[in-house]
């Protein structure tokens, strides 16, 4: 009887090592869906979805810039050649025609959404968003 018991114990341990170790194993780093590493406003969050949608095909991802439009993070620097808030929204609604950025408020882009973008790029600009997707802060 106390063998049986001895070999139950010894299963039920085995058995609750494989779970653990199942769990962690899933929690690990997925290479491919990486965990958010900055936590943001949910304001500043849409303002990530709609730099996404509306800039990151020219600016790049993330507002590094590409080969035919600046980093943006650069430009929203202090010092930078976009100095405010107001310079942002006007070059956004107005567009850049002669360099090929299309007037975003002639399109329908709405000013919340141009300025949750600001909220965004500025973050980036200012270091306190790191590149990547942001998560969604519970309280705010």
């Amino acid at each position: 009887r106390k063998g049986k018991r001895r070999a139950m114990k010894t299963w039920i341990l085995v058995a609750a090592a494989l779970v653990a170790g199942a769990g962690s194993a899933t929690a690990q780093a997925d290479p491919y869906h990486p965990v958010p590493r900055d936590t943001v406003d949910n304001d500043t969050y849409q303002g990530w979805k709609q730099y996404e949608l509306n800039c990151a095909r020219c600016h790049g991802e993330y507002a590094v810039g590409t080969s035919f439009a600046p980093a943006l993070i650069v430009s929203l620097k202090d010092g930078g050649t976009v100095p405010s808030q107001e310079a942002f929204i006007t070059t956004v609604c107005a567009g850049r025609p002669d360099k090929g950025m299309p007037s975003w408020c002639a399109l329908g882009l709405e000013m919340d959404k141009i300025q949750r973008m600001y909220m965004y790029v500025k973050g980036r600009a200012d270091g306190k968003i790191g590149p990547g997707r942001p998560a969604v802060r519970l309280d705010g």
